[in-house]
């Protein structure tokens, strides 16, 4: 749900998360083929080896070769399946998210200026783009790797501002991560916690973005 809803004609920018949102990323697209379909196994490889906050590193700066060679030190027993989250990377994307894109879509068809903050390393984000061509209508991105500093922290919400000239109290933050909208709110942004997009058409229409 949105937090401090503006009236109608007080909102003036929007700014998306990716993943979840307008792309689907997700891991278990790659290790569901190398684990043959184990789900319990993967699972746990997903949370004690390839853990989300791990990845979280890439996404803040961290080289790619540093995390998967760390890691495999750590656990040498699965160098391959630690070596196959970064070479086989983009099995991990799946398709845009076509609801959201369509609001996206929307949106720029009205003149809005749309932006993007995602959690992102910037070893993998040439795949990204050249995979989904609307990533090119946003008026900027601002990919975390970029940044060295990933979401909530509180310093890439203020790059974020400061470099796209920002007012947040006139400005929608959608994110799939309740704690990144609350980091969101607290730099004076309008949160919205994106569950689907229908929901988020909702809002928006609330907002007065989308009729």
């Amino acid at each position: 749900m949105a937090a401090g809803h503006a009236g109608s004609g007080s909102i003036d920018a929007v700014v998306f998360d990716l993943g979840a949102v307008l792309i689907d990323w997700n891991p278990r697209y790659l290790y569901r083929r190398l684990f043959d379909g184990n789900e319990v196994a993967m699972e746990r490889f997903l949370t004690e080896v390839c853990t989300p906050e791990w990845n979280r590193r890439q996404d803040a700066g961290r080289t790619w070769a540093e995390a998967v060679e760390s890691l495999v030190a750590e656990h040498p027993d699965q160098a391959d399946l630690i070596r196959a989250y970064r070479s086989s990377w983009l099995e991990m994307l799946g398709g845009s998210i076509d609801g959201t894109v369509a609001i996206f879509d929307e949106l720029r068809a009205r003149g809005v200026p749309l932006f993007a903050l995602s959690n992102w390393s910037t070893e993998t984000w040439p795949m990204a783009v050249e995979r989904f061509p609307f990533l090119g209508g946003f008026t900027d991105i601002l990919i975390s790797g970029e940044a060295g500093v990933a979401k909530p922290d509180p310093r890439i919400y203020r790059i974020l501002i400061e470099r796209d000239r920002l007012d947040p109290a006139r400005t929608v933050f959608i994110d799939d991560v309740p704690a990144n909208v609350e980091g969101a709110r607290a730099a004076g942004f309008v949160g919205i916690v994106f569950t689907d997009p229908d929901s988020l058409r909702r809002e928006l229409v609330g907002l007065g973005l989308l009729d």
